[in-house]
C-alpha cells in the first residue's frame, strides 16, 4: 500500500500569515457575509442583488457591517488557536505513529489532523458565529400581512388587504448584551445553537481546505529546502476555500437558519428538523443559498 506525504503545515511563513491576514478578512469579508446571511436565513430577497440594494436603502452601508465587532476582537485568538493546534496535532501524530514529529505527514495523517481542527473550531467559533448572525438578522423588518384595522374601518367595507413593513424591534444593544441575553434565556447550550451543523460543515470542510491547501503549496513550492512563499499561500488559500465551500454550503444555511433562530421566535425544533423544513418549503435550492 502506498502513502503520498505532503510538507508538514508549519512554515514559519505561513501561520504568522493567516494571523495577520485575519483581521483584514473581516472586514473586507463581512459586508458579503451579511448579505449571505440575509439570504440563507431572510425573507423576502430575490436574488443577491436585491438584498444589497434592500440593505442599503433601509440600513444604509452601516448595515453591511452589523454584527462585525465581535469576530473582528477575536479573530486573532481564533486563527492562533486553530492554526496553531493543526501544527502541533501534526507533531504529535507523527510522533505517535511514526517516532519522529519532524517526517511529513502522509494522506492519513493530514485527514486526522484536519478533522479535529475542524472540531476544535466549533468550540471556538460557535459562539462567535451566533453573536454575529443574530446581530446581522435583528436589522430585518418584519412583513405584518392581513393588516386589520379595527375601528377605523366602516363594518362590510371591501378594502385589499395589504402588506407593509415595520422595523423590528431590536432585540440586543451589542454583542456583551447579546451575550448576556442569551445566557439568561437559554444558558450555556444557548450560545451553541446551531454548533451540530457547524461540526457538519466544518469536520469535512477543514479537511477539504488543508489537504488541497498542503497539495497546492506543494506544487508551487519549487525549492523543497525552503517554506512556500507569501504569494503561494494566497494562490493556495484561495483554490482550497473555493474546494471546500462547495461541500461546506448546504450545512452552512442549515447552521445559519438554526442560529439565526432566536428563542422568542423559534422556528426549528433541531437539524433534522430545519432540513426537513427548509426542504419541503424550498426544495433542493434551499442548500444552495448563498
Amino acid at each position: 500500500m502506498c502513502c503520498f506525504y505532503l510538507k508538514p503545515f508549519q512554515s514559519n511563513n505561513t501561520i504568522p500569515f493567516f494571523l495577520s491576514a485575519g483581521a483584514s478578512s473581516v472586514v473586507v469579508g463581512h459586508p458579503l457575509d451579511t448579505v449571505k446571511t440575509r439570504l440563507q436565513a431572510g425573507k423576502n430577497y430575490k436574488n443577491t442583488l436585491h438584498c444589497i440594494l434592500s440593505i442599503y436603502r433601509k440600513e444604509t452601508a452601516m448595515g453591511f457591517f452589523k454584527g462585525m465587532s465581535f469576530p473582528l476582537a477575536s479573530i486573532t485568538v481564533y486563527n492562533s488557536v486553530v492554526f496553531g493546534f493543526f501544527s502541533n496535532i501534526q507533531r504529535l501524530i507523527n510522533k505517535y505513529r511514526h517516532g519522529d514529529e519532524r517526517r511529513p505527514c502522509s494522506m492519513l495523517d493530514l485527514t486526522v489532523a484536519s478533522m479535529l481542527t475542524g472540531l476544535v473550531s466549533v468550540g471556538l467559533g460557535a459562539p462567535v458565529d451566533l453573536v454575529k448572525i443574530r446581530l446581522q438578522m435583528q436589522t430585518q423588518t418584519v412583513l405584518a400581512e392581513n393588516l386589520h384595522l379595527a375601528g377605523h374601518v366602516p363594518s362590510g367595507t371591501n378594502i385589499p388587504l395589504r402588506s407593509m413593513d415595520i422595523p423590528s424591534r431590536r432585540l440586543y444593544r451589542g454583542p456583551v448584551h447579546c451575550i448576556s441575553s442569551i445566557l439568561q434565556t437559554e444558558g450555556l447550550q444557548g450560545l451553541y445553537r446551531g454548533a451540530g451543523a457547524m461540526v457538519l460543515r466544518d469536520v469535512p470542510g477543514y479537511a477539504l481546505y488543508f489537504i488541497p491547501y498542503a497539495i497546492f503549496c506543494e506544487l508551487l513550492t519549487p525549492d523543497a529546502s525552503s517554506g512556500p512563499h507569501p504569494c503561494s499561500i494566497w494562490l493556495a488559500g484561495g483554490l482550497a476555500g473555493s474546494i471546500s465551500w462547495v461541500t461546506a454550503t448546504p450545512a452552512d444555511v442549515v447552521k445559519s437558519r438554526m442560529q439565526a433562530d432566536a428563542q422568542v421566535q423559534r422556528k426549528y425544533r433541531g437539524i433534522l428538523h430545519c432540513i426537513v423544513h427548509s426542504y419541503k418549503t424550498e426544495g433542493a435550492q434551499a442548500g444552495s443559498r448563498q
